[in-house]
């Protein structure tokens, strides 16, 4: 009973079951996030036909392998020995995928923005100038558009004297004085592994202690130029910053 109970994993059995649980743990993952909307945490919308198309064929692929065990009358192959324990690799998939159903994806915020570094707009070569489309009211333009702006004719004194109204959150960044937060967003290329912030200074009336870090704003002001840092910067200068909730694709694109 004892050797029966140690050997119970090495089971071609138990190990082939093992596989097809993981196939199907994983198919059902990326359904449950194409169904509940988390995957605008993960991938960029280009990619959610491919990954609705993934789950579907993991979810057969799992079935027609469940059925043929089902249905199978002989006794199964014995597997060869490995380098690793048998079904350590299922074990792995499996419990990752049931450790993604059970803990919910959160989105990028002001701690990973300040550990990556916001991206300097006059330097930023991630934003490509091909995706900018120009705007005849500067107010509409979004925040990842003035950062594509910039890109492409970066003198921030043509922009002086603009409107502006954008919306992200907020950044206190150390490097620029007390009155004044960096507005923020994160823009992805593929998935959230490629993400990077991007995001523009706004010149507070007051200290920007009154204004939490990670709490989502609309900001509604002008553009002025500033130097900081010893580098002439395009600036919004805040009329008004208005909270909101947080959208519910937190990204730019």
């Amino acid at each position: 009973m004892t050797l029966q109970k140690r050997q119970w994993y090495k089971n071609p059995l138990v190990l082939d079951w093992l596989d097809v649980l993981a196939i199907l743990a994983w198919g059902i993952l990326l359904l449950n996030y194409w169904l509940t909307g988390k995957l605008t945490l993960l991938l960029h919308p280009r990619f959610f036909g491919l990954n609705f198309l993934a789950g579907v064929i993991l979810l057969l692929i799992g079935g027609l392998e469940a059925w043929k065990l089902l249905r199978e009358r002989r006794p199964p192959p014995v597997r060869h020995l490995t380098l690793f324990p048998p079904g350590w690799m299922s074990g792995i998939f499996l419990a990752t995928a049931c450790l993604g159903l059970l803990v919910a994806p959160r989105p990028l915020m002001g701690q990973a923005a300040m550990q990556q570094g916001i991206s300097d707009p006059l330097t930023l070569t991630r934003v490509q100038p091909q995706a900018f489309r120009p705007s005849t009211r500067p107010e509409t333009r979004s925040l990842i558009d003035w950062v594509r702006t910039l890109n492409v004719y970066p003198e921030p004194d043509t922009y002086t004297g603009q409107k502006a109204k954008v919306q992200g959150f907020a950044v206190h960044s150390p490097q620029l004085p007390d009155n004044y937060l960096t507005i923020t967003r994160f823009t992805i290329i593929h998935c959230a592994l490629d993400a990077y912030p991007v995001g523009l200074p706004i010149k507070l009336a007051q200290s920007r202690t009154a204004y939490p870090p990670d709490t989502w704003f609309e900001v509604d002001g002008r553009m002025i130029t500033e130097t900081l840092n010893d580098k002439r910067q395009l600036v919004i200068q805040a009329k008004a910053l208005q909270p909101i909730p947080a959208p519910k694709n937190p990204y730019a694109y």
